[in-house]
């Protein structure tokens, strides 16, 4: 995969981490009292994640060519680490 489709990706993998923190913040409205505190939990500590992926992504998009590889790997272990933590999700 070439850089830009490897920018193109990495968007896409931030996109989708935003859609399932409204998709929690959706079932949280809809959740039971016992329960809304497990998802207000899980949706602070992927926000921190969320923000830090997100710093890694502005990285790589102004990555130097001699800088690539390493901000691609710091890259992908804050998204994988991010994906990894949004299942499973609380239960309603």
């Amino acid at each position: 995969m070439n850089r830009e489709e490897y920018k193109k990706e990495a968007k896409s993998t931030i996109d989708e981490v935003f859609n399932q923190i409204n998709e929690l913040e959706a079932k949280k409205e809809n959740a039971k009292e016992e329960v809304k505190a497990s998802y207000n939990e899980k949706l602070a500590e992927l926000k921190a994640k969320r923000d830090e992926m997100q710093t890694k992504y502005e990285d790589l998009l102004t990555s130097s060519e001699d800088k690539w590889e390493e901000v691609k790997d710091t890259f992908d272990s804050a998204s994988n680490s991010c994906l990894l933590y949004t299942s499973p999700s609380p239960r309603d």
